[in-house]
C-alpha cells in the first residue's frame, strides 16, 4: 500500500488490513478445530469451535463499519478503492468459512455418538487440503501476491476430486448396510462443508487478483465436483451418469 499525505489515512488502511488478517487467523484455527473434533470424535472440541464463531461475526461487523467510514470520509480512488471495497468481499468470505467450521463442529457431535464408519478416514485428507488453501490465500493477501492467489484458485479442483471420491465411497457403505445411512449422511454434510470452505478460499484468491491487477481472472475456474451427476444403481458401488 502506497503512503498517503494524510498519515491517519494510512493508519486506517493498515487497521483494515490487519482486521482481515485477524479474521483469517481465527477462521483458520476454527476450521482446524472442527476437523479435529470430527476425527477425534471429541464433543468438547466441537463445542469450543461453535462458540468461537461469535468473534468472527464481531470482527466482520468492525470491517463493515471501517469500510463505510472510509468511503464516506476519504472518497478513495483507484487502487485504494479496490482495496477498501474488496475488504468487504474478503471479510464476508472469511466469515462464511467460520460458519462452515461451526457447522462441521455441530455435525461432529452427532457423529461422535454413532459407531465409526470407514469413510471417516477420508475427512482428515480433505481437511488438510483446505487448510493449505486457507493458509496460502491468507499469505497471498498479506503479501499482495497475485500469482500465489492464482495457484490457490487452481488447486480448488483437488478438493473437489477428494469430495467426489468420499461421496462415492460413502454411498457404497450406505448401500451395503442400512445402519451406515445415518452416520454416512452426517459425513456427507461434513465433507460438503469442507468443500465449501475451499470454495470461499478460491473466492478470496479471485479478489486478491483483482486488488493487485485491477481486473478479474478471465479463465474458467476449474471445478471438479461431479456429485450432482452421480447416480446409484442397485448392485453397483456408484456410477457416473
Amino acid at each position: 500500500m502506497a503512503d498517503h499525505t494524510v498519515k491517519s489515512y494510512d493508519d486506517e488502511l493498515k487497521n483494515l488490513h490487519e482486521d482481515i488478517l485477524r479474521m483469517g487467523g481465527i477462521a483458520e484455527a476454527q476450521f482446524a478445530s472442527a476437523i479435529q473434533a470430527v476425527t477425534k470424535r471429541d464433543p468438547d472440541i466441537a463445542a469450543l469451535t461453535v462458540k468461537g464463531d461469535v468473534k468472527l461475526d464481531e470482527l466482520n461487523n468492525i470491517v463493515d463499519q471501517r469500510v463505510v467510514r472510509m468511503l464516506a470520509l476519504r472518497q478513495p480512488m483507484a487502487s485504494d478503492l479496490r482495496e477498501i471495497i474488496s475488504s468487504l468481499k474478503i471479510a464476508a468470505d472469511v466469515e462464511r468459512m467460520g460458519d462452515y467450521a461451526a457447522n462441521i463442529a455441530k455435525r461432529s457431535i452427532a457423529i461422535a455418538e454413532m459407531r465409526p464408519v470407514k469413510p471417516l478416514a477420508s475427512i482428515p485428507r480433505m481437511g488438510r487440503l483446505v487448510q493449505h488453501l486457507i493458509k496460502d490465500v491468507l499469505d497471498a493477501y498479506n503479501e499482495r501476491n497475485a500469482e500465489k492467489a492464482k495457484q490457490v484458485w487452481l488447486r480448488d479442483e483437488e478438493v473437489d476430486d477428494a469430495y467426489n471420491a468420499l461421496f462415492r465411497e460413502t454411498l457404497t457403505y450406505m448401500m451395503e448396510d442400512p445402519r451406515n445411512i445415518t452416520p454416512c449422511t452426517h459425513l456427507l454434510f461434513v465433507a460438503k462443508n469442507i468443500e465449501r470452505v475451499g470454495d470461499h478460499a478460491t473466492n478470496i484468491a479471485e479478489t486478491i487478483y483483482f486488488i493487485v491487477h485491477g481486473q478479474t481472472l478471465n479463465e474458467n475456474r476449474p471445478k471438479g465436483d461431479s456429485s450432482s451427476f452421480l447416480v446409484v444403481n442397485p448392485g453397483d458401488d456408484a456410477a457416473k451418469a
